[in-house]
């Protein structure tokens, strides 16, 4: 459907990893290794936990480094008596550039809907922070041969009464559910045919113009092993790096994965 016209965007989900002083190292070892030919390249982006999503700004900001910054999560609500809830308007304040919404530890531990996931990428637009959407199928899902339409389902969940102007500056990352953490990965065929699908959706939400613009990335067990092959497919922009982004060599590897061919 459409050649490699977007930015690339390689994002490493720390999750539940990485204190604060060791993020500072992480970034240390990032800004001293890549260079601006690799950021005029690829869009690099990190997502530490909250507690050390300080320590990543102070760093970010007092060596100008190009490494953006999100949030792994974030509240529903604006404000209030929420114990423990971060919100968008806090992360707003430490200039996070992303949220990271829906991935599937948060739909599958924490009961996270598509209406909640929806909720929350709109609360998001409006704290001027760009959603990350992730969405994709469990393996009994696919094996019922029902993964086009519930990520597709998923998707347009998600961006329910966002305008085409707003949706335009959103990410969408496909996680094929059986594939994360567990070393399988979806082949090169079957990641293109599945982010295919979801921007021919977008273009139906909103036009071809606007689906050209979101990138599409792919997450589940990347490493520097397979992302070349992954990045070769058309509808493939990047990718949500979990495991091997807790290594910084290895997510270099991927940042740089054009160096492969």
């Amino acid at each position: 459907m459409s050649e490699q016209k977007r930015k690339p965007l390689m994002a490493a989900n720390w999750k539940m990893n990485i204190t604060h002083l060791e993020a500072i190292a992480y970034l240390n070892k990032l800004s001293f290794t890549l260079s601006d030919k690799d950021f005029d390249k690829t869009e690099v982006v990190v997502f530490p936990s909250f507690v050390a999503l300080r320590s990543v700004q102070t760093i970010v900001d007092a060596d100008r480094l190009r490494i953006k910054y999100g949030a792994q999560d974030m509240s529903a609500f604006e404000s209030g008596a929420y114990t423990g809830e971060i919100s968008a308007l806090m992360l707003t304040k430490l200039q996070t550039h992303y949220v990271l919404l829906g991935h599937s530890e948060r739909r599958a531990y924490h009961n996270e809907t598509d209406e909640l996931v929806n909720t929350k990428a709109k609360l998001a637009i409006k704290n001027k922070l760009l959603p990350l959407i992730a969405v994709g199928e469990t393996l009994d899902i696919r094996k019922e041969g029902k993964a086009i339409n519930h990520t597709v389902s998923q998707l347009k969940a998600a961006y329910k009464s966002i305008t085409a102007d707003k949706a335009k500056e959103t990410v969408v990352a496909y996680e094929p559910v059986w594939a994360i953490g567990t070393g399988e990965v979806a082949t090169d065929e079957d990641a293109q045919e599945m982010c295919f699908e979801i921007r021919s959706a977008l273009s139906n939400m909103f036009g071809d113009e606007v689906a050209e613009k979101i990138r599409v990335l792919y997450g589940g067990s990347v490493k520097p092993s397979n992302i070349l092959g992954l990045m070769e497919q058309p509808d493939i922009d990047g990718a949500l790096v979990g495991g091997a982004s807790l290594n910084p060599e290895d997510f270099i590897k991927i940042v740089r994965f054009s160096e492969q061919g």
